[in-house]
This record gives C-alpha cells, structure tokens and sequence, in this order.
C-alpha cells in the first residue's frame, strides 16, 4: 500500500469584505424598512415586528468580526440582500472553476508539481453551482489535468473526507497525485436578512495536494498518520434547495431554500461528537492528546472551537495550539479548517503533530492527524 504525504495547500480569497458594522448598517435598515411597510399589520398582530442587531451581538455569539464575499454590494443593498453573481455562457469557465484554480495553482506551486503530475480532481464543497456536468471535470480540464474527477458534498466536513477519499485512490494505485479544491461560495445560500444567521458565511476556496511518498519533494510535507470520518443524521442544520423544487411551486422561494439552523441544539450536539472523535482518532494513531501541537479546526463559532479544545485537553487552548481565522473570513463551510492550515503550518518544526477536523451539517465530522516531515 502507498504512503501518502500531503505536499502542498492553497488559498483563494475574494477580493471584497464586508465588515460587521456594515453588515449591522444594511441589515438594521432592512428592519426599520420592513417594520414601516408593514405597521399595520404588525400592529393588528397579523406580522411579527422584525428586531435590530448589533456588532457586539454577532461578535459575542459567533467571534467573527468581517467576511470575504465575491459581490459586497448585492449583499448590503437592502433591496436585494443577494450577491450580484451574473450567469456565464457555458463556453466559459464558472465562478467555481475560477475560484478553485487560483486555489490548486498555489497547491501545486508549493507542492513543486505540475498539472502532469496529477491523476484526479475531487471539488468537496457544500454548495455546486450546477448538478451536471462535474465541477471537479471542468476544474480537471481547466488545470490540463489528464485523469478523472468528481464532486462530493458532505457539507462542513466535504474537505476532509475528500482527503480521505483521496488517500484512499493513492494507497490503492488509482492516481499517484489527487488535487482537493473546495469552492465555497456560501454567500449565495445565506439568508441575509435572518437576525440569527445573517452574518455567519463568508466565501473562499482551499486546495490541497496528496501525493505518493516516494514521489513527494515539497518542502512542506505532512504525513498522514490517521483519519476517521463520521455522521450521524440530523436536521438542526439545513437547505432544502434542489432540482425537486419547481415539482411543487408552493416551495419556491420559501426560507427553508436557504441555510437555516438551530444553533443552540448544534452547539450542544456537535461539540461533545467533535471532541470524542478528536480523541479517539488520536488514540487510534498510538498517540496522546498531549502529543498534539496544533488543531486546526472548523471555523464556524469561536465558542465551539474554545468548548471542543477544552474537551479534549481539559484546560483552555492558546491561539498558537488552536488558531483561529473565523474572525476576518467568517465560516467559510468546508475550507475554514484547511485555511487554518493553509495559514498556520510553516511554524511548526519537523515531527510537529496536528489534528485537521471539520464538523458541520449532516451531521458530519472529518479527523485526520498529521505528522510534519520537513
């Protein structure tokens, strides 16, 4: 069976952000706006009046302080509340496409490896653009990648099990290279005037490189030392948006088309399911939870990732054991773990050991402990 090292990691960042007191002014002038139209009926107790947020609100609840998007002003006109995305012919690439090229192009760069090093394309992302064909082949075409390609979706936790499922084609012989690119534009299923969930999304994409051992010359290689995947069913996070929509028209256009949660069951589910995973996976690699140098975990809620790390090691982590990047990129869904290690792993000294873990809808939670070589 081939070892498997991964040699190299990429980030595409958006070019626009959106700072919380922006978002604050857009969507307070949203509720204002709404409760005036609307007084009447609030009055006669047909509507509920709708209620102002805060930047200390949405710092406390979540951390996040700014998030990149792909169109600021879409989002922050309060007549839309939608990012402006215009539709491309099918003769050119998709915003997808472009997001995570740019992404694979860093990984590849810093992996020392070209296009024709590469056998497979996995796109791991929470949201696809289109149903068919593949993003992953467009990307694979793209990129001048000769092998195969195919998209998965286990939300939050889509880019580890896209290293796992890429580890898995390696160690049997399927590709000696395969290239993870998570394109997430979560701004476009976020619901930008719900009080409770407005401002949790930002947009972003990771890539990652895994590569045969023997094959691998990078200078920042990590060696894969164990994995465990997990789900469990639960409908505390959902979008009910898909092709089956226009089969019943009374749907279209509804709220459940577009992310919604229950945040304080998720918090309370999630966290204990994340850390026993952490531990265990660990355990299962001959290790020990004190052995472990860095956790670069789902960025979805700072309260989550200070709960989960004090889980595991019973004591509060430092910012260099569990760093933290929600606060200027906010969730960006599967990529927020793999920008954390994208962005703090050239730190470490050779044998430095790290947890990578997502966890999110589904639910699902990805682990894998990794080892730096050099």
């Amino acid at each position: 069976m081939n070892q498997v090292v991964i040699s190299g990691t990429g980030l595409y960042t958006p070019t626009e952000s959106i700072s919380n007191q922006e978002l604050i002014a857009s969507f307070n002038a949203y509720v204002e706006q709404f409760n005036q139209n609307n007084a009447a009926a609030i009055a006669a107790g047909e509507i509920t009046a709708l209620e102002t947020s805060s930047e200390a609100f949405i710092e406390k609840a979540s951390g996040i302080k700014s998030r990149y998007v792909v169109n600021k002003a879409g989002v922050l006109d309060t007549n839309r509340m939608v990012p402006h995305i215009a539709e491309r012919s099918d003769d050119e690439p998709s915003i997808m496409c472009d997001m995570a090229v740019a992404a694979a192009k860093q990984a590849l760069e810093r992996a020392g490896k070209t296009a024709a090093d590469v056998d497979a394309v996995i796109c791991a992302a929470s949201n696809m653009q289109r149903a068919y064909p593949a993003m992953a082949v467009e990307i694979q075409n793209a990129l001048g990648i000769d092998g195969y390609g195919f998209d998965m979706n286990v939300a939050c936790s889509s880019a580890t099990f896209g290293i796992q499922a890429a580890m898995s084609a390696i160690q049997s012989g399927q590709a000696r290279a395969v290239l993870v690119v998570n394109p997430e534009i979560t701004s476009g299923h976020l619901n930008w005037r719900d009080r409770d969930s407005h401002f949790i999304f930002g947009d972003a994409c990771t890539a990652i490189l895994l590569e045969r051992a023997d094959l691998a010359t990078s200078k920042h290689q990590f060696s894969i030392l164990g994995m465990k995947l997990k789900t469990a069913f639960s409908n505390n996070i959902r979008n009910n948006f898909g092709f089956l929509n226009r089969a019943d028209e009374s749907g279209i256009g509804k709220s459940d088309k577009l992310f919604r949660q229950q945040g304080r069951k998720v918090f309370k589910e999630v966290c204990p399911m994340a850390a026993e995973t952490i531990t265990t996976t660990v355990q299962s690699a001959g290790l020990e939870v004190n052995q472990i140098q860095r956790f670069w975990l789902h960025q979805a809620n700072l309260n989550m990732n200070l709960l989960i790390a004090r889980l595991i090691l019973g004591r509060d982590a430092s910012t260099e054991e569990s760093p933290t990047i929600l606060d200027t990129y906010a969730n960006t869904s599967s990529a927020g773990s793999i920008i954390a290690f994208h962005k703090h792993q050239d730190d470490l000294t050779k044998d430095a050991i790290g947890v990578i873990c997502s966890f999110g809808a589904g639910y699902s939670i990805g682990c894998v402990v990794v080892k730096k070589l050099n």
